[in-house]
């Protein structure tokens, strides 16, 4: 990390171990190469404290469920949630849009509501909404993009009506580069009573992002888009969404207790919501990416 002109720190092409092998890169926006300091991190879990969370109470376990709640302290932090409770670990971003649409929206919505969505979302903001168009008979609407490819405010509010419900794009798309105006559509999606759903995978790396001056319901971004590492993604939603929220999965981690009547008491959110053992090193891996980023300026 050197400093700029300014006095502040600037990225480099040293913090990048690949970068020795000489390889060029491109491609970014499918995956970003890592620094030297998150490799660090998840090499220090790995070398002096490599325990599962919440499950023994001894020192490294104990160490290691202190660190992978500092990343999730840290992520609320970097995007300005009102609490960590509102943050989930899940797999990467499709896993976050598959939660909210399969786990929230099966219930919230009904028969002939409205979700309205782009063509130039990714797959994954894309393929959810059309499975539960099929199986439960809401609609999808595709606002469509002016001729430079970029959706406008005024385009949106021309497809909204009394049954529209959610909202759902990407704040910035991989597909043509189109950056949206969030802050906007977040104030007309509370206006109206609209559920603002965002994916913020491309944007979050990038410029500053805000839960809550954007009234966004639900966000979601992958670690491995933000110089951080595959297999971590992020789902945020306001607490009271996720406490209504149903988990995907079922198993160890996410149950307080049971007992021989099979009376299952489950843990409160967001521990509800991430059944198993979650991805402790990427985690970590995830917080070093924010701090990295948090210094070297958005």
């Amino acid at each position: 990390m050197e400093n700029d002109e300014n006095g502040g720190d600037r990225m480099n092409r040293e913090d990048f171990p690949i970068l020795d092998t000489g390889i060029i890169y491109f491609d970014s926006a499918a995956t970003s190469l890592k620094p030297r300091q998150v490799i660090e991190a998840m090499d220090e879990y790995y070398y002096q404290y490599s325990a599962n969370i919440n499950r023994g109470d001894y020192k490294i376990g104990l160490k290691a469920s202190e660190e992978y709640e500092k990343a999730r302290a840290k992520v609320a932090s970097f995007i300005h949630a009102d609490n960590k409770k509102e943050i989930v670990f899940t797999k990467g971003a499709t896993s976050s849009l598959n939660q909210i649409v399969f786990g929230f929206m099966n219930d919230y919505l009904n028969p002939s509501d409205e979700v309205l969505i782009t063509k130039a979302e990714h797959a994954s903001n894309i393929l959810p909404w059309l499975e539960l168009e099929r199986k439960k008979k809401i609609k999808v609407v595709f606002i469509p993009l002016d001729d430079n490819h970029e959706l406008q405010l005024e385009t949106l509010k021309k497809y909204v009506t009394d049954k529209t419900k959610v909202i759902s794009l990407a704040a910035v798309t991989n597909v043509v580069g189109d950056v949206r105006p969030i802050h906007e559509i977040g104030a007309f999606c509370k206006e109206h009573n609209i559920l603002f759903v965002v994916d913020g995978a491309q944007s979050v790396a990038h410029k500053k992002t805000d839960v809550k001056e954007d009234n966004i319901d639900f966000l979601v971004f992958s670690g491995h888009k933000m110089l951080g590492p595959t297999g971590i993604g992020v789902l945020y939603a306001k607490e009271k969404y996720l406490e209504a929220m149903r988990p995907l999965e079922y198993g160890g981690g996410m149950n307080q207790d049971f007992d021989d009547n099979l009376e299952i008491t489950y843990k409160d959110i967001p521990e509800r919501l991430e059944a198993g053992t979650p991805p402790i090193a990427e985690a970590i891996g995830l917080k070093a990416a924010i701090e990295y980023l948090e210094k070297i300026g958005m």
